[in-house]
């Protein structure tokens, strides 16, 4: 499933669990947000608010929140606005958490990075195989090609500036920069939670 986030010691690995579980129904593969997918789980139904999110601290200040060791853990449901990818056809809603709650529901916005826009690194998780499978294929994303986002009604334009396959516990990846930037991140390859495909971006001037 979204196989992203658990990339982390510790909790991820109870993320990685549930993804490799996942990987073995087919059609039902690798990116499930931070936790894999398995068929037998449901989300119980949840009011989405759509709230402004306020501008985070400065960079050096920001501290990415901890992967918590529920995969499905309680968390408030908060939309953010809107990712768009023209070179894959994607229009998606985004949502702001950590848990398989919120990315479930389409690519979410880890939780004490910087907001699309903002200096900082702005990191977001989503699935490849299951639900809507809106980063099935990032792995297409090549430089130059735009990224957008739509959040509290500011257009974010980045392009991407490369991408890497990285191992679970590839921590760095959310790490904060001095310059905006934004990092996508699913499971890789798609129905396995073996690594983690990651595009970069740079705010686009």
């Amino acid at each position: 499933m979204l196989c992203l986030g658990l990339f982390f010691s510790g909790t991820g690995a109870v993320w990685l669990h549930h993804e490799e579980q996942a990987a073995a129904v087919p059609d039902d593969p690798g990116l499930r947000g931070f936790v894999p997918e398995t068929t037998t789980t449901t989300v119980p139904p949840t009011t989405v608010a759509t709230v402004p999110v306020p501008v985070t601290a400065a960079p050096a200040a920001r501290t990415p929140a901890r992967v918590p060791s529920n995969p499905y853990a309680n968390e408030p449901m908060i939309e953010l606005g809107t990712i768009e990818i023209p070179k894959i056809g994607l229009n998606h809603r985004i949502f702001q958490g950590i848990s398989l709650r919120s990315i479930d529901r389409g690519p979410s916005h880890w939780p004490g990075t910087a907001l699309p826009g903002e200096v900082g690194n702005s990191v977001f998780a989503g699935h490849r195989v299951t639900h809507s499978k809106p980063f099935r294929n990032i792995d297409q994303l090549a430089p130059g090609d735009e990224v957008i986002f739509n959040v509290n009604g500011n257009r974010s334009v980045y392009t991407v500036t490369g991408s890497e396959v990285v191992t679970p516990k590839a921590l760095h990846i959310v790490d904060q920069t001095p310059t905006p930037t934004a990092t996508l991140f699913a499971c890789h390859p798609p129905g396995s939670a073996r690594f983690r495909y990651v595009v970069h971006l740079a705010l686009k001037t």
